[in-house]
């Protein structure tokens, strides 16, 4: 994997880091297949029970795709008429966004600084986001003659609803963190120097409980989300029924009954 991406895993956790600073964690093809890679991994690793997703440095999360490399792949489509460049949503971001909403796990984003375009989307993929003081969060697509990528246009309707989500994408502009969290983009926020602790404090509490449960409740969620009430019902009934019959649940009862914390095997 490049050291573009840094990959870590560690008592359930594995924690994704994208680590190009100096480009304020922009996405070029080699970081791209490397954040790929590393985030179907972690979400097909049944030893990970959480994902981190945080970013090297503290001036930006990731501003989506690397333009200055983008110019140059653009130019060789036209001279070769192949239009190549684009298949980076279908090669790179969708699989990023597939593995991340898609892990039966939970994923926290540490957002330490800008996130914009796919970097924005990459963080609303996540099942929870600590955001630095100092963060900002812009949409981008519209102020470089694009659509959505990266899940976004799924992702932020079901976030902020349709209605402001149709405003941050049309009228691109920078939200802060404040703002992201009065929005429900941000589920915390803290002082920058403390959203890598405080991100991993999350996503390693979270890798020490109930993985199965975590798992079915982002299932159920996202099923109501696109489904009806008699639907949803049925399937809180399947999911609580195989929820019911983990380890997980009988020691939670147990520790319960004996008045002592859970410790609990994600099985």
């Amino acid at each position: 994997m490049a050291d573009t991406v840094l990959y870590e895993v560690s008592d359930g956790l594995a924690t994704i880091t994208l680590n190009r600073p100096e480009a304020m964690n922009a996405m070029n093809v080699e970081t791209k297949v490397a954040f790929r890679d590393a985030a179907q991994a972690a979400a097909a690793d049944d030893a990970v029970r959480a994902i981190l997703l945080t970013a090297a440095g503290d001036r930006a999360f990731c501003v989506g795709q690397d333009l200055k490399e983008h110019i140059g792949l653009l130019a060789a489509d036209r001279e070769s008429g192949s239009g190549g460049t684009m298949s980076t949503v279908r090669e790179h971001y969708n699989p990023i966004v597939r593995a991340l909403v898609g892990a039966a796990k939970p994923v926290v984003a540490g957002v330490n600084g800008v996130a914009a375009g796919a970097g924005f989307g990459f963080a609303l993929a996540a099942d929870y986001r600590v955001v630095a003081d100092t963060a900002a969060f812009n949409t981008s697509f519209a102020g470089v003659a694009l659509t959505a990528d990266s899940g976004i246009s799924w992702t932020l309707p079901r976030v902020i609803g349709p209605s402001r989500a149709a405003d941050l994408l049309l009228f691109p502009r920078s939200i802060s963190a404040q703002e992201a969290y009065e929005l429900g983009i941000a589920n915390r926020v803290v002082p920058s120097g403390e959203v890598r602790a405080e991100a991993e404090k999350v996503a390693r509490a979270l890798a020490s409980g109930p993985t199965l449960a975590y798992a079915a409740l982002k299932e159920s969620v996202a099923f109501g989300l696109g489904h009806s009430l008699e639907e949803t019902l049925e399937k809180e009934d399947e999911l609580q029924g195989r929820a019911g019959a983990s380890e997980d649940h009988a020691i939670a009862v147990q520790a319960f009954v004996n008045k002592e914390k859970p410790k609990y095997l994600g099985r």
